[in-house]
């Protein structure tokens, strides 16, 4: 499902009424209609309580949106739904000025200025949608003030395609006049800030609402498209293993990671990658770091000579370990030296052309030491390598500032694939996923129990499993993709059956990733 931007979604519509014979009238009336559908829904589950439906109208279409939801709430026997208009009815223009007018001629009372909270009240937030690029200010910030102080006495709050205060494409959020959401009514598609952080923490449920736009109309959106990774398409992308399927037909992952003090994290890549399917895994690693895969026989040994930082002296015994492998995972725990960057690039120019690659953690810190050359690194590579970091690792590879990088996700990640030649998987809650393209994706799943040690060295096992793969569905972007939407979900079946502050990484592997597969029938 794509993610749609501000400018997405008003050429949208334009083409909806160009191509579609849909006006925004019409979209107008289906969109009120759905949000009309949402607010009974919420009614339905406490019939027993006296209801009460105060709807928020801005100036905008938006505005015109919960006008057409209150009217369609009392024409269905709602008896106390109220209005409150932040602009006098007649000062609206447009498509909204009709709605409105509608609204009226409807009849009952209008104004909700006499809002009090509490279990029996819903609320629309109409205010602002997806055109918001400034501070809510003056009646608009009154009534965002009045949505807030009723939700504190127990009212439901339903948003009209997004929380008001919260900017459309990156989820920023303008904290002092900010409407937090129960849930969001979104139509077409969702928009980019609710699943980007903050705006993700303010949506509340996302329900997508069908306008009746045709969805072949988006390959006329012009820029590369952003996705939404849900389960529907993830499972789709996991084809049920043949009947006379061999280990071999799902790759054999080399693993170089792990150091003195950090054997934890080479053997939780291996249980990673075994987890997600990989048909064989051999871990590369000092003769120390070995006794941690004890609990884990599945995995091959292949002990690097010597001790210290890995370098260009560890070629000798890598390179032939390449042989037949069909993805290299490198970085987690590893220790780094002078020449670990050189080695780096040394074993990416020797993988076999159908090898892929996946590096994170310290292999990127490696490389970040010589920035202006990574390009140039990747380019000796077969296949497009993948890249893992978390914001801070991002930071350091790129050279970019902190807070531009995280207000600006999408963006950065895209970039930074571009400027690279790589796939970018920036990690985080709701983790992008960008190639050198422009496409780009947000994952939906995941929760706060996955911030824990060890958690992205299960997501490059899982990534490096999924690369191995000798057939199946997708290149390097695509499974990319489908890595993150695992261990994200993963995670959430973990968490719930474990709770979140108990999760550990391991649990990734071992409780999260078996109960996905088992529930799609893997």
């Amino acid at each position: 499902m794509r993610l749609l931007t501000a400018a997405e979604q008003r050429e949208l519509d334009r083409l909806a009424a160009s191509e579609a014979e849909l006006p925004l009238r019409v979209l107008m009336e289906s969109a009120g209609a759905a949000v009309a559908r949402a607010v009974l829904a919420l009614q339905s589950r406490q019939a027993s309580q006296p209801r009460q439906v105060v709807v928020f109208c801005g100036p905008g279409n938006n505005g015109g949106d919960g006008s057409v939801a209150a009217r369609l709430l009392r024409d269905g026997g709602c008896s106390n739904v109220y209005t409150w208009y932040t602009r006098p009815p007649e000062q609206l223009k447009g498509d909204a000025a009709l709605a409105a007018q509608a609204r009226l001629s409807s009849g009952g009372e209008q104004s909700g200025r006499a809002l009090r909270g509490g279990p029996g009240v819903v609320l629309v937030d109409a205010v602002f949608g997806s055109g918001l690029s400034r501070p809510p200010e003056g009646a608009e910030a009154e009534a965002i003030r009045a949505i807030n102080a009723a939700q504190e006495q127990g009212a439901q709050v339903v948003a009209v395609d997004l929380p008001s205060g919260v900017e459309s494409d990156t989820g920023a959020v303008y904290p002092v006049h900010l409407a937090r959401a129960d849930l969001t009514v979104t139509f077409h598609a969702p928009k980019r800030g609710l699943y980007l952080h903050p705006g993700a923490d303010c949506a509340g449920r996302i329900e997508v609402a069908d306008l009746g736009i045709p969805h072949s109309l988006e390959h006329k959106l012009s820029g590369p498209a952003c996705e939404l990774l849900d389960e529907q398409w993830a499972r789709s992308m996991v084809a049920p293993r043949p009947r006379n399927a061999h280990k071999n037909d799902f790759g054999h992952v080399l693993v170089v990671a792990g150091s003195a003090g950090k054997s934890g994290a080479a053997a939780l890549v291996c249980e990673g990658a075994l987890r997600a399917g990989a048909g064989l895994v051999t871990l590369a690693a000092r003769a120390e770091v070995l006794p941690a895969l004890y609990a884990l026989p599945e995995v091959m040994t292949l002990a690097l000579p010597g001790d210290g930082p890995l370098g260009l002296r560890d070629l000798e015994a890598l390179r032939p370990a390449l042989k037949d492998k069909t993805a290299l995972a490198i970085g987690p725990g590893i220790a780094r030296g002078r020449e670990t960057a050189q080695l780096i690039g040394e074993l990416l120019a020797a993988l076999p052309g159908d090898c892929a690659s996946v590096l994170d953690a310290d292999a990127l810190n490696a490389l970040a030491e010589s920035r202006e050359e990574i390009a140039a690194i990747f380019s000796r590579a077969a296949v497009r390598p993948l890249l893992t970091p978390h914001p801070g690792e991002f930071v350091r590879l790129t050279g970019e500032d902190t807070e531009r990088v995280l207000a600006e996700r999408v963006e950065a990640a895209t970039r930074a694939a571009q400027r690279f030649s790589a796939c970018i998987v920036l990690k985080g809650s709701h983790a992008v996923v960008a190639d050198p393209e422009g496409t780009s994706a947000i994952c939906a799943a995941g929760n706060p129990g996955m911030a824990t040690a060890g958690a992205g060295d299960v997501l490059t096992g899982i990534a490096a499993a999924l690369l191995a793969r000798r057939g199946g569905a997708g290149g390097t972007g695509e499974r990319a993709r489908l890595a993150v939407f695992l261990h994200a979900f993963a995670g959430d079946l973990a968490a719930a059956e474990l709770g979140e502050t108990s999760l550990i990484a391991s649990d990734l592997a071992r409780v999260g990733l078996p109960r996905v597969f088992r529930r799609w029938g893997r």
